[in-house]
């Protein structure tokens, strides 16, 4: 994350951090050495207890961090958000945390509960800046990031099933690459799956996409396997994880209905790897809504709401990959 200079590049920043601009929305920002980390978006509170705020710091404090940013996003009908500030900073600071801003946002201005200034902080607010104007905007754009969706809405319909996604004829030549765990020939359907993926995965390296259909269907098919989907799971490096990102993006948007939660898996660890908390529960809802009870998805829920690091979720996933290659191959 770019450095923070300003309390209008912190209101620039957490909807790249958020992957959507927030609306009576509760988020918290953790600090560790003056360095942003994680971004945590809740409904806007009300009327909640003690403990639950608690249990907000919490996961900032499982993060290790010293330090918090905290905004209140409201609209007009909504209550002050001003006593939810007061509650989380109140848990935030038995929890050991510091309170370096606290933002109330509301009719596209922000007013800080902690600056007392009422010439630089008057009472009415202070406009926030058009997101395409800051600074922050440009260097993510520069990065290769995309803008962030006008509300979660936009991320939602973003991962969404195509309408292709549901014919009758893609559906059957899907399902003839299912692997029933009772076949004879178990360990050569699940070397074909893993080869399929490495082998598609080249496809989009190479810019082609998901053009092959008849490799599309048989990687969609084949992660029905509990093993190829937990090779698929380890795949991924620095180097090719756009091109991973990208595969299973789309592959979540085709994917036909009963194959759909495995991909929504996948791209669930890997948006969650990548820092995009809100983007990855989205996908872990697609796939429950397709099988709910997957046991990865609900697996992948619980350790997301726990605020596991998402570095302790790389590692396990890296730790675990060669064990599962050999399980394959051999």
């Amino acid at each position: 994350m770019t450095t923070l200079t300003s309390t209008h590049d912190l209101l620039a920043a957490i909807p790249f951090l958020i992957g959507y601009h927030p609306e009576n929305s509760l988020v918290l920002v953790s600090l560790k050495d003056g360095s942003i980390g994680m971004a945590m978006r809740v409904d806007l509170p009300v009327d909640i207890a003690v403990e639950s705020y608690d249990l907000l710091a919490s996961h900032l404090v499982r993060e290790e961090a010293d330090g918090a940013l905290i905004v209140a996003y409201a609209d007009e009908s909504a209550p002050d958000p001003e006593s939810v500030l007061i509650n989380t900073s109140a848990a935030l600071v038995r929890a050991g945390l510091s309170i370096k801003e606290s933002l109330i946002v509301r009719n596209q201005r922000f007013r800080s509960l902690l600056c007392t200034d009422s010439e630089c902080c008057p009472s009415v607010g202070t406009p926030i800046l058009e997101l395409d104007t800051s600074r922050i905007a440009a260097e993510h754009v520069i990065a290769g990031h995309r803008m962030p969706f006008a509300n979660v809405n936009g991320l939602t319909q973003s991962i969404a099933a195509l309408d292709s996604s549901h014919k009758d004829s893609w559906q059957d030549e899907v399902h003839t690459f299912w692997i029933s765990p009772d076949s004879e020939e178990l360990n050569d359907l699940q070397r074909d799956g893993a080869t399929a993926v490495i082998d598609l995965a080249g496809e989009y390296l190479q810019g082609r996409g998901s053009q092959d259909r008849e490799l599309t269907a048989r990687v969609i098919g084949r992660l029905s396997d509990i093993q190829v989907r937990d090779f698929a799971l380890g795949c991924h490096t620095s180097e090719n994880v756009d091109h991973y990102w990208a595969m299973w993006r789309e592959l979540l948007r085709i994917a036909p209905r009963g194959f759909v939660a495995p991909i929504a898996s996948l791209f669930a660890s890997l948006a969650y790897e990548r820092g995009e908390g809100a983007l990855a529960q989205k996908a872990l809802d697609r796939a429950l809504a397709d099988d709910d009870q997957y046991s990865l998805a609900l697996l992948l829920r619980r350790v997301f709401n726990a605020g596991w690091p998402p570095e302790s979720f790389t590692a396990m996933r890296i730790d675990l990959h060669p064990k599962v290659v050999a399980g394959i191959f051999g």
